[in-house]
């Protein structure tokens, strides 16, 4: 059921900028606010733009960049809703491991594969320099680190190192970790209030290392991928660094530059 609409508010303050920002900010505020909850349905459009005192049409056009945006969903003949972390969206927007496929069939896109997920360590440790930066704290701030091994079809294919801030993710535990219902970020943004938006990657080349001859079954100096994640929140937050190193011997990383357009 939609949620009930809150109380009249006051209209935007006029200011600088054009008025369908202003109302896109509005509308992230609140849901940053959880004034709407993931999977909850907003108000109608007649609601909101009353309550904002502008026109559907504005209405309409910030809502649309928020859809393009991963943060909102329309569904036909239900409304608006906030977008909720589930397994087909991970597989949509954030993992990009796919089996290489024949050359012959380049072209054709072939159906995503979730990978089953072994945690392998999961501790409290305080930030180093690099993972402080990332994530805008101070060095020495208590963190917790994730290590996981992600597999395709039965093979280690995937080898995670996540690290998250222990004080964002205040009550995070290994075993509400482990039990998680559906994906990491379904958790951190079921259980806890942080969205995942979108990320920032960097890849490079490298070459195997231990941790990754022991638990990706690869030879000593195979060639593989590095991709470096910053997953951002609200306002371009930090709220998760991950360090995948990814056996590139079957398997590529796949980006569509167009799909969300």
């Amino acid at each position: 059921m939609p949620a009930t609409p809150p109380a009249r508010r006051e209209p935007l303050n006029p200011g600088p900028g054009v008025l369908y920002l202003q109302v896109k900010r509005e509308l992230l505020r609140r849901i940053e606010a959880r004034e709407w909850k993931p999977a909850q349905a907003l108000p109608n459009e007649r609601t909101l733009a009353d309550q904002l005192q502008v026109s559907i049409g504005t209405l309409r056009r910030a809502v649309d960049e928020l859809v393009h945006e991963h943060v909102l969903v329309r569904r036909q003949g239900k409304g608006t809703f906030v977008l909720l972390h589930s397994r087909d969206r991970y597989l949509f927007q954030f993992f990009r491991v796919q089996a290489r496929e024949d050359g012959s069939h380049l072209g054709l896109r072939a159906e995503p594969e979730f990978p089953q997920v072994q945690c392998l360590s999961f501790e409290r440790q305080r930030a180093d320099e690099s993972s402080a930066a990332a994530l805008r704290l101070r060095e020495g701030d208590p963190v917790f680190v994730i290590h996981n091994r992600l597999s395709l079809s039965g093979r280690p294919v995937v080898l995670d190192r996540i690290v998250i801030s222990a004080s964002l993710f205040k009550g995070m535990t290994e075993k509400r970790f482990l039990e998680r219902a559906s994906t990491i970020y379904n958790l951190y943004q079921t259980d806890f209030g942080i969205t995942v938006l979108h990320a920032q990657e960097r890849t490079r080349a490298i070459l195997a290392t231990r941790d990754a001859m022991r638990h990706l079954g690869v030879a000593s100096g195979a060639p593989l991928l590095e991709v470096q994640r910053l997953a951002l929140s609200f306002g371009e937050r930090p709220v998760e660094l991950r360090t995948s190193v990814i056996a590139s011997q079957r398997h590529d990383y796949v980006s569509d530059l167009t799909r969300n357009e």
